[in-house]
């Protein structure tokens, strides 16, 4: 059975990868409204090929 240590340290442990990931989501949508910029301003060029 697991200790109060062990389970507060599993607690923190958890809630430092919710950081993480809620950091990792945050960049990957800003990337990827970039990205949605960069084509949609590519269009008028990619149209007059």
């Amino acid at each position: 059975m697991a200790t109060l240590r062990d389970i507060k340290q599993r607690i923190v442990g958890v809630k430092n990868t919710q950081q993480i990931t809620k950091a990792m989501k945050m960049v990957a949508a800003a990337r990827l409204r970039r990205a949605q910029e960069n084509i949609i301003n590519a269009k008028p060029y990619a149209r007059k090929m």
